[in-house]
């Protein structure tokens, strides 16, 4: 009488303990929000191998149940995170490039608008910088009679002056120290020189507070054969220079 002996059957618990490492690693990487494409990637591949582990244990092919088990449960738990630290990667890069698009936009020097739009004001117009509520206003410009002690005057030349009227209409004081006015003269645009004496030439100075204004009188030197005076006034740094064509 023959006897036939049965060989031990072979447990292969390798996919039980694969999906336990990859699902630990996965949802410790999901903790950390920008890790969320680790943990994506591991809790899903913890998943599948978690659930073949307990297909191989109901086949009697492996006895790691708790293990496989475990491992797919974690699998889950690190895909929960991954969507969890992808909204919250995804919503802190917005908030970031909202903050960064925000802080460029008020650096930016304001560009003027009112009756400017980027193009020449006529006298007595006035330039509207909306963000802080400043009016710019030139006057149309008028003869000016330079004294004997008078800068910047050349003999031949005709001057004019025009009046510079700075308006804040915003919530904040207005540092005027920094406005500036230049002129240019005639169809070649040469610089016209801002003319210094006891009446004129003095500039803004001091803030301008809300709801305040400031006047000054600028005296410019142009040839005798100029048509036309380009006054261009920049109120500062954070704003844009507009600029006025006035006929002589």
């Amino acid at each position: 009488m023959s006897h036939t002996t049965l060989q031990p059957t072979t447990l292969r618990n390798g996919l039980g303990t694969a999906a336990l490492i990859l699902g630990v690693i996965g949802a410790i990487s999901g903790l950390i929000p920008l890790f969320f494409w680790l943990a994506g990637i591991l809790g899903l591949i913890a998943l599948i191998l978690g659930l073949s582990g307990r297909g191989r244990v109901k086949r009697g092919e492996a006895n790691n149940k708790g293990v496989a088990t475990t491992g797919a449960v974690l699998g889950l738990v690190a895909l929960i995170l991954s969507v969890v630290g992808a909204v919250i990667t995804f919503t802190a890069v917005a908030d970031a490039v909202d903050e960064v698009d925000k802080a460029i936009k008020d650096a930016a020097p304001e560009k003027p608008g009112g009756a400017a739009k980027g193009k020449s004001l006529a006298g007595g117009e006035s330039s509207v910088y909306d963000k802080d509520g400043l009016k710019v206003t030139v006057s149309a410009p008028t003869a000016y009679k330079p004294s004997e002690f008078a800068a910047g005057h050349t003999e031949g030349n005709k001057a004019y002056q025009v009046t510079v009227v700075i308006e804040n209409g915003g919530k904040k004081k207005f540092d005027a120290t920094l406005v500036t006015a230049d002129a240019r003269a005639g169809k070649d645009g040469v610089a016209a020189e801002q003319i210094f004496d006891e009446k004129v030439g003095t500039g803004f100075n001091g803030s301008i507070m809300p709801g305040k204004k400031s006047t000054v009188v600028f005296a410019f030197d142009a040839p005798a054969d100029a048509k036309n005076l380009t006054v261009e006034v920049s109120p500062g740094l954070e704003h844009e220079a507009a600029q006025w064509d006035l006929k002589l």
